[in-house]
């Protein structure tokens, strides 16, 4: 049972996603990120969202936010820059004030731990063998987790889209392209490869967390389908009337880029998924939960685009009651 729930980057994609999927089931939601200001805008009038201003960086603040809670959703998302030093920190908080308050982890994670493709779905049996730095810190924080006495659900996602997630390979392409700017697309265009609508991953890992089956287990969850970028673009046009090129966004270029930008030169390292993609298998979660949450990609590709028309012209209000 679930009767109130802190989520930890709840202003990011997927954090907002999960807030807004407790917030359905009627889960009271301790909304936990740094910008006041933007937990505010995004929640400040619904009723059943408490706002929590915070850094993980200090266990005071997340042992403040935590009681009283039943899960910790952990959905921050750092810069791939402050990994090495910043996410083994987070993560130690996180694990301790989870046995402070005897709480469950209900953890967010990616597909880098697993490596390189091999060549089919990847499900929970596959062993993980990280070709990336990214990969083997992700690993690490897995084992922090597992081995820490605290009752967790870890659950790998492909690369998110969808409203608020900034960070996102897709969302890159469609901020611009809302702009009516010249837009590019990082990868090859023609290779496919699985994005994840936020909302659906929330639906997923809430799912799991109120399942006493799923306890202590790591989770696969996929996107609707594999998609190529070429078949993206042509769904963006139909929706909105876009006409100008999109140009690719290469490796070399963004080994380029790197030169001059931290961030851009961490990027570089995972291209490996744009050339030969991992592909994750949902039969495990289908078994114990039912059908894993699926929005066809022109119906999640309209609704992203719409939150970000919403954000340029200053229309946008998120989560609000309508009275």
């Amino acid at each position: 049972m679930m009767e109130k729930a802190l989520v930890l980057g709840a202003s990011g994609g997927m954090g907002s996603s999960i807030v807004k999927e407790l917030v359905k089931r009627k889960v009271k939601v301790m909304a936990f990120a740094r910008s006041k200001e933007k937990l505010n805008t995004m929640f400040g009038e619904e009723h059943n969202v408490l706002i929590h201003p915070g850094d993980a960086f200090y266990l005071e603040d997340l042992e403040i936010a935590a009681r009283d809670v039943d899960v910790i959703f952990h959905a921050i998302n750092l810069p791939y820059g402050d990994w090495a030093e910043k996410l083994p920190r987070i993560t130690k908080n996180i694990i301790a004030t989870a046995k402070k308050y005897t709480l469950k982890l209900a953890i967010v994670d990616n597909i880098y731990a697993y490596g390189k493709s091999i060549g089919k779905e990847m499900d929970e049996t596959t062993p993980k063998n990280p070709n990336t730095k990214k990969g083997k810190i992700r690993l690490e924080m897995e084992e922090l987790i597992k081995n820490s006495g605290v009752p967790y659900i870890m659950v790998h996602f492909p690369d998110f889209y969808g409203p608020y997630a900034e960070n996102a390979q897709l969302n890159y392409m469609l901020r611009q392209i809302a702009k009516n700017k010249k837009a590019g697309f990082i990868g090859s265009q023609a290779i496919p490869r699985e994005h994840i609508y936020t909302p659906d991953g929330a639906k997923a890992i809430v799912e799991l967390a109120l399942h006493e089956g799923a306890v202590n287990q790591s989770w696969n969850v996929p996107a609707y389908d594999v998609i190529n970028g070429e078949e993206i673009i042509k769904i963006v046009r139909g929706i909105t009337g876009y006409e100008k090129s999109v140009f690719t966004v290469s490796k070399h270029m963004i080994r380029f880029l790197g030169l001059f930008n931290k961030q851009m030169r961490e990027f570089a390292e995972m291209q490996y998924l744009n050339e030969d993609p991992v592909v994750l298998s949902g039969e495990k979660y289908e078994q114990l939960i039912g059908p894993v949450p699926r929005t066809p990609y022109d119906e999640g590709i309209r609704e992203t685009l719409k939150v970000y028309k919403q954000m340029n012209n200053g229309t946008l209000k998120i989560l609000r009651r309508k009275k």
